[in-house]
């Protein structure tokens, strides 16, 4: 069959059967605004979810109150939506998480043209234009977030792909030292039953554990104690790329199933020592390890355990010189790593709940969302730069794990001020890597006498450059005041007699502060001139196409 008459054979058996518009059903004449139309995806997904439907559809050249096919002269292709962007990028920047969205024309047997939206359904979490969910109800549009019970259906309606069981997977199918560690594991979660543990054979244990589910090997149970040689039964890559960049170098390594070993395998690979830091003033060093094992472990099974498995793809680790870098596919799930620094936070729901829940018995992670936060807390408690989400993406997490200091005098300032909270830490963190921080956080660190300077060049404050050796950046940073940089030019023309205007910004430009840019230098310069001719201090004259400047005569 033709996309042709597929697609009007599909309209005309909707439109009979159904009758009207509903929540996963859309019809329109024409063209709606860009705007208006990423609301209409986002409430059709949301009401397929709820409908049970696969798809929602969006069709226009059809007329929503008669139904009559009159056929469109819509062309996405060639519309624009804000700033003349194309409006399917337009679409597929705002609506999240990313969902496949077509849109595809076709024709009826009576040549009329239609385009048709086909959108996939909201699964696990609504599906949001510019971050707010739509949803149908009677004829319009609305704010899906005040109907609480639809949104728990939506939030519910995730197919855990890791709960399904294999039917032709048996225990044998299993690796006898993975589950000795898996059992290593449990006792170590549950100590009261570790005795018990020693009594139960595999069949229990597994169970017990959530591997299995009533005896039952799910894809669960393979990722993290299946045999390699089972990998072919989960349909799925099931594998942990490796690279390394060493000294000019590359190699690497594919680790798979079980997980729960080769992932200790792996941080075995991975280039870990002690280095030292050294205070200023004093002759015994901090020494601290490169990297955190437990960071690593981290990094490695919260990749695993938060993986979009549908994507078909690898998680992969790669390591350079000063940093590991963990990448997943698949957005956070459930809020950003923000909330979960302070450890805070703690999720409601997980994308894999059957390997999370596994994952948690055998101690490989925790459900209390402490897992970001002692990552971070390890970080400043050795004194190096923080862990990096920023790459992160609606389709990827890719977690950045610093390995040795980036700033040398932000380390020393973590040494010199034990007290410093964790969110100070953080916060001064991005300041010290030049990224953007709220409004709201530049006030609080300026209260506290941690930063100085105004948005957006601020820099760490004079308190703190005292202990941590970062005086003279300090001065430049903040520069010499007005007073100082007039007494300075007073001075030059008392033993000069005359200097030209490019003399004088030549003597003051480096002594102004070094967040400003070349326009404020220039500006700054200038009000300095016309505060001091103004008060009569100083006078000028032109001479050709030069500005002389020199003392008052008193």
């Amino acid at each position: 069959m033709s996309k042709d008459n597929e697609y009007t054979t599909l309209l005309k058996k909707q439109i009979a059967e159904i009758g009207k518009e509903v929540r996963y059903l859309e019809f329109k004449s024409n063209y709606q605004e860009a705007d208006r139309l990423g609301k209409y995806i986002s409430a059709l997904s949301n009401g397929a979810c709820l409908d049970n439907k696969e798809f929602g559809y969006l069709y226009f050249g059809v007329e929503d109150e008669t139904l009559i096919l009159l056929g469109t002269t819509f062309d996405a292709s060639r519309t624009k939506a804000r700033s003349n962007q194309n409006l399917e990028f337009f679409l597929r920047q705002y609506i999240t998480p990313k969902i496949d969205f077509k849109i595809e024309e076709f024709y009826d047997e009576s040549g009329n043209r239609f385009v048709v939206f086909t959108i996939p359904s909201a699964k696990g979490e609504p599906t949001c234009f510019m971050n707010i969910p739509y949803v149908r109800v009677d004829s319009s549009l609305t704010d899906l977030r005040p109907y609480t019970e639809w949104m728990r259906i939506i939030y519910n309606s995730q197919k855990d792909w890791t709960a399904e069981i294999i039917t032709d997977a048996t225990i044998e199918d299993l690796d006898k030292d993975a589950i000795t560690k898996a059992r290593e594991g449990y006792k170590q979660r549950y100590p009261d039953l570790a005795k018990e543990c020693d009594s139960w054979d595999d069949k229990v244990f597994l169970d017990k554990a959530c591997l299995t589910i009533d005896g039952k090997v799910t894809r669960a149970t393979l990722l993290l104690v299946g045999k390699e040689t089972s990998a072919h039964r989960l349909n799925h890559i099931a594998q942990i790329v490796w690279k390394c960049f060493q000294d000019g170098q590359v190699f690497g390594d594919i680790y798979t199933i079980p997980f729960i070993r080769t992932t200790s395998e792996l941080l075995g690979r991975i280039r870990n020592y002690r280095f030292k830091i050294y205070p200023k003033n004093s002759l015994i060093p901090a020494e601290v390890w490169k990297y955190d094992t437990e960071s690593i472990l981290e990094g490695m099974h919260n990749s695993i355990a938060h993986q979009d498995y549908e994507a078909k793809a690898r998680i992969i680790v790669t390591e350079n010189q000063d940093s590991l870098k963990f990448q997943n596919d698949g957005s956070f799930y459930e809020g950003d790593y923000k909330q979960y620094i302070t450890g805070e936070k703690t999720p409601k729901s997980y994308r894999n709940p059957a390997l999370v829940k596994a994952m948690v018995n055998i101690k490989m992670i925790d459900t209390q969302g402490y897992g970001i936060h002692k990552m971070f807390q390890s970080q400043k408690d050795r004194y190096l730069p923080m862990p990096d989400y920023d790459l992160s993406t609606s389709n990827e997490v890719i977690l950045n794990l610093p390995g040795t200091i980036i700033d040398e005098n932000y380390s020393l300032m973590l040494l010199a001020n034990q007290d410093l909270t964790l969110t100070d830490a953080v916060l001064l963190d991005q300041v010290q890597k030049g990224h953007s921080i709220s409004p709201e956080a530049v006030a609080m660190l300026r209260k506290r006498k941690l930063i100085e300077g105004r948005l957006p060049h601020i820099f760490v404050s004079k308190n703190v450059a005292q202990a941590t050796n970062q005086k003279v950046e300090y001065s430049k940073h903040k520069g010499l005041a007005d007073k100082q940089c007039e007494a300075l030019l007073l001075d030059s023309l008392k033993d000069h007699g005359i200097l030209t205007k490019k003399e004088i910004v030549r003597l003051l430009w480096d002594v102004l502060s070094d967040q400003l840019d070349e326009k404020q230098k220039n500006t700054k310069v200038y009000n300095i001139l016309r505060k001091l001719r103004e008060s009569g201090k100083i006078v000028n004259k032109t001479i050709g196409n030069k500005s002389q400047w020199s003392l008052a005569k008193t």
